[in-house]
């Protein structure tokens, strides 16, 4: 290995690379970035639903979906579809107590300069929030908003400030509880575990929080080993990381893939080797592995088979979903960007169950204030089950280890069975105490 490490601007392996930084780690939000490129004039790269316009000139509620779209990276286009969709029903049956809801769409691209223009358009268009989006370039679209009092409502969870901005009210708990519930249950069911995670310093903030899942389990510490995350195969990690992970004989080892877009590049490497050693099991989280990457990976023949993935919501085929899905087949029927697996399109129709029950709250005046208020006085969004019951204004556990916004410590346990992704076991694992106990420096 060569030791270097590289700044990210997010903390989730599951994003895509983004361009290097050399600020400190997470635990500080960056804003130096985010107000240079603030202050250019912003104006292209978003849209909005035909025939609605931004403003609040006719008494309607605008808010904004951004994500990328058409890139070479991560792509999430079926968040603003979702939200578009959303807004066709709702308008349909009354709109938001009253009033039209019009939803304005950026398209992200995955870049710092088009997540500012998102940030920009959103403020020169007087919205009341910024809901269910997807950015990993917090240090470029949170200043502006939080500059302008513009709540940024569900995003994805992908970086550092969405669970440190007071701008941020997200309804998951980001890669820090799917590491953590992770740790949980691979205690349980594993003998050696070894992680193979980047080696950068976002990297780095990886094994603390598997560990901590694996110490409440009773478990030892995973073996840490190192990768570069832009490499075209890892054959060489892989025999490491299996070597590891079979060096107890009495019982059956773990290998956790932590590498983001290069999981499945890893996982290649991994099927080709794993002939070769005893049998082990995988354990990943939601984000990097969903059920089109099994199905294209192989489904039952695949190297996921049997594997534990954690993950922030119930499994698509959970009834809880059935309203979503009954929105999507009504006004976006045959529209092949929006899945409803996908844990983005997932976190989007959440993040506009939550904003509707907050205008539905208030009494007077919808704004980014009142609607900003309301969240921050102890509003508590019932979700229908898919979050735990979100209340961003009470009592932060979590603050003093660095999440002063993480309120949803709940994860979901799914295992990949006869090629298809279902509940390992039913509700929540709330893992709070063991991110209390995390040793994050």
């Amino acid at each position: 290995m060569t030791g270097r490490r590289h700044k990210r601007s997010t903390f989730l392996p599951f994003s895509t690379r983004p361009a290097r930084r050399s600020r400190p780690a997470w635990r500080a939000l960056a804003l130096s970035a985010g107000a240079t490129v603030a202050s250019v004039s912003l104006t292209a790269g978003c849209g909005v639903i035909p025939g609605v316009t931004g403003g609040s000139g006719d008494d309607s509620i605008t808010v904004m979906t951004w994500a990328p779209s058409d890139t070479d990276a991560t792509n999430k286009p079926g968040m603003p579809a979702l939200a578009q969709a959303y807004a066709k029903w709702i308008n349909s049956h009354g709109g938001l107590n009253g009033r039209k809801l019009k939803v304005l769409t950026c398209n992200e691209r995955n870049e710092a300069v088009a997540a500012a223009r998102c940030a920009r358009r959103a403020i020169d268009e007087n919205v009341v929030a910024v809901v269910g989006s997807y950015s990993q370039y917090s240090d470029s679209f949170m200043l502006p908003l939080q500059g302008a009092g513009i709540p940024y409502i569900g995003g994805y969870g992908i970086t550092e400030a969405e669970f440190t901005s007071p701008m941020s009210y997200p309804v998951n708990g980001g890669q820090p509880v799917l590491l953590a519930s992770l740790g949980r249950e691979l205690a349980s069911t594993c003998g050696s575990i070894a992680l193979i995670r980047p080696d950068s310093i976002a990297g780095d903030e990886l094994p603390p929080l598997l560990d901590a899942g694996l110490k409440a389990g009773g478990h030892h510490d995973a073996v840490d080993q190192l990768a570069e995350d832009d490499a075209t195969e890892y054959s060489g990690q892989a025999d490491k990381v299996l070597k590891a992970a079979t060096s107890d004989p009495t019982a059956k080892g773990c290998v956790v893939p932590a590498l983001g877009d290069r999981n499945g590049t890893f996982m290649d490497s991994f099927q080709r080797e794993r002939a070769n050693y005893p049998a082990v099991r995988t354990g990943t989280i939601g984000g990097d592995v969903d059920q089109t990457v099994i199905n294209e990976s192989g489904g039952q023949s695949g190297p996921y088979e049997g594997a534990y993935i954690t993950g922030w919501y119930p499994v698509a085929s959970d009834a809880r979903w059935d309203q979503m899905k009954k929105v999507i087949n009504a006004e976006a029927f045959g529209d092949n960007r929006i899945d409803p697996a996908d844990a983005g399109v997932q976190t989007t129709w959440i993040a506009y169950t939550v904003f509707k029950q907050v205008v539905d709250s208030l009494t007077g005046e919808v704004s980014s204030d009142t609607v900003r208020h309301a969240l921050d006085k102890g509003f508590k969004a019932d979700t229908g089950g898919l979050t735990p019951t979100l209340d961003w204004g009470r009592n932060k556990k979590l603050a003093a280890v660095g999440f002063p916004r993480l309120v949803n410590t709940k994860a979901t346990l799914q295992v990949v069975k006869d090629g298809v992704l279902v509940a390992a076991r039913k509700g929540f694992v709330d893992v709070t105490n063991s991110l209390e106990d995390a040793d994050i420096d």
